[in-house]
């Protein structure tokens, strides 16, 4: 068999060699970089066409003259200009008149001058820039792109448009890889249907959501919406806000520290310390959770929903369980609103306090309903039935209807009590206070006399009759008179039989009254053998043959 023949000499070179690339490579490694002929950075700017291209080998060696259709290619960047120089030494290229820039099939650039360093691969384009990414258009006369984030970023001021809104800053960067814009200074975005603005704003060109950053308004003809964070979708215009943010329509304003916002289906959800008030109507809805339809001007409240009217110099608070106002025939002349609120209704002024199961309050007929077990206390004097009716006149009560087992009380003393019961009870009001009082219906009444001189009381006077019409004076009984048939006893104080002072009906229920507006809260239940029941009643008889029990007796 043949011997081969080696060229020891030869193979040691190679070896050599070898080892020298591999140390090269390791260097490269260790210290992050590529070698030099695999780093983008490195790879040179090439001319591929100009009409003509001059050097002066001995002025500046290092530079070409490029003139006419001039076309460069870097990496897989293409650039196209009228004339430009390449300066070899640092792989970078100036381009004049018309220049344009291409990376792919996606992203085109456009202005009347470019600087473009092929080592940090950053162009900067000035004068009459435009930027295109598929239906993304960007303007301004100074952008800068990198290469390397793919992120071109203006500092003069600039326009962005894409298919939905068009968005101006002073600062402004762009991604066409994440179509993701950032806007900073004087921000505007303007929308067909509304405007946002604000000074720091994140924006996607391909979801069309604004992401907010900072205070920002978005407004249209017809809401006013402040925010300071959350985010907006340009297309279906339903935002989720934050830190406190406000909601504004036609005089009704909801705040809240969550808000869900559908400006198209004209709703909005709000969550933590919510407040709706009505600037039109002077009344407001609070509570943990509130759900507005701004269309149908209905809304709805709970978690410590809180009712407020403050139509009068002194407001009205009212809580239950829920709150719903609903509004009939909305934006027309019949337009008529209900305000619900149920279960465990507490509700405080400083000149009445009232408690209930539930109750309706109508603007049609300005009447305030109350259900089940109502009380209501105005000083010292307490009413009660089975149903109450409080009908008001330019937000001031007028009059107070009280229906079966009606029941009022004044206590002149912790010992001494004027009571009337009756079948039903009318108060007339003038000026918020009670002046006179009309009660029908098997009435029963207790009543102290007092001596004019000294005001003390003189005796204690019972009487029975059909029909009691009373008046009062400085919230006091002044005087009363019985039409009909009437039976009474007039009882000196020291001679009143035992039980006698107090009607079968009586209860004093002070210890459920609402001590001030954060009281509302604090549910106080009667006990069993207190709570009202609602009585079938016949249609004559005396006042003992028909059953009426709000005490224990």
């Amino acid at each position: 068999m043949r011997k081969s023949s080696i060229n020891y000499k030869g193979f040691k070179s190679l070896q050599t060699c070898l080892l020298c690339m591999f140390a090269l490579c390791m260097m490269s490694m260790v210290s992050g970089q590529l070698p030099v002929d695999q780093d983008p950075k490195k790879v040179r700017i090439d001319l591929l066409y100009a009409d003509e291209a001059v050097a002066n080998q001995n002025y500046r060696p290092d530079v070409q003259v490029l003139r006419g259709s001039v076309k460069l290619k870097h990496d897989s960047m293409y650039m196209y200009c009228d004339s430009a120089l390449i300066f070899e030494k640092i792989n970078s290229v100036e381009a004049f008149g018309n220049v344009r820039v291409e990376q792919g099939d996606t992203l085109f650039i456009f202005g009347d001058y470019m600087y473009y360093d092929g080592i940090e691969q950053l162009a900067k384009l000035r004068e009459n820039v435009k930027l295109i990414n598929r239906e993304t258009e960007l303007e301004t006369d100074s952008l800068n792109y990198d290469r390397v984030a793919n992120l071109g970023y203006y500092f003069n001021g600039g326009t962005l448009r894409d298919t939905v809104n068009v968005l101006t800053s002073v600062l402004g960067e762009y991604s066409p890889a994440t179509k993701q814009a950032v806007f900073e200074y004087n921000v505007e975005l303007v929308n067909p249907q509304f405007t946002l603005t604000s000074e720091d704003l994140t924006y996607n060109t391909a979801t069309k959501i604004a992401t907010i950053n900072t205070d920002a308004e978005i407004i249209n003809e017809q809401s006013h919406v402040y925010t300071s964070s959350g985010l907006y979708n340009t297309i279906t215009e339903r935002g989720e806000l934050f830190n406190r943010s406000i909601v504004v329509n036609e005089g009704r304003t909801l705040t809240g520290d969550t808000l869900l916002y559908d400006r198209q289906q004209g709703f909005g959800e709000a969550f933590g310390n919510v407040a709706l008030n009505d600037t039109v109507n002077k009344n407001m809805l609070t509570g943990d959770y509130c759900y507005y339809d701004e269309i149908k001007e209905n809304a709805y409240a709970t978690r410590r929903a809180v009712a407020i009217d403050y139509s009068q110099g002194d407001s009205l608070f009212m809580h239950g369980d829920t709150l719903r106002l609903e509004t009939f025939y909305p934006k027309t002349d019949s337009t008529y609103r209900e305000m619900r609120v149920y279960h465990k209704v507490r509700a405080y002024r400083t000149d009445v306090q009232a408690v209930c199961d539930s109750l309706v309050v109508n603007s049609k007929d300005s009447c305030m309903t109350m259900y089940q077990d109502p009380v209501l206390w105005h000083g010292e004097e307490q009413l009660l039935g089975e149903l109450v009716k409080v009908f008001s006149n330019d937000s001031t009560i007028e009059r107070a209807h009280i229906m079966n087992q009606a029941l009022a009380i004044e206590r002149f003393d912790s010992a001494h009590y004027n009571q009337i019961t009756g079948k039903e009870m009318i108060a007339h009001f003038e000026a918020g206070e009670i002046k006179e009082t009309e009660v029908n219906g098997n009435v029963l009444t207790i009543y102290h006399p007092i001596d004019e001189k000294d005001s003390t009381i003189i005796v204690m006077v019972y009487a029975e009759g059909s029909y009691l019409k009373m008046f009062m004076k400085d919230r006091k009984m002044d005087k009363g008179m019985f039409v009909g048939k009437t039976t009474g006893t007039a009882y000196p104080l020291e001679q009143i039989p035992e039980g006698k002072d107090r009607l079968a009906a009586f209860v004093w229920f002070d210890y459920m009254r609402p001590k001030d507006k954060n009281d509302i809260f604090d549910w106080r239940s009667k006990p069993a053998d207190q709570i009202l029941k609602k009585v079938e009643r016949e249609s004559s008889g005396s006042p003992r043959e028909i059953k009426v029990r709000h005490g224990k007796r």
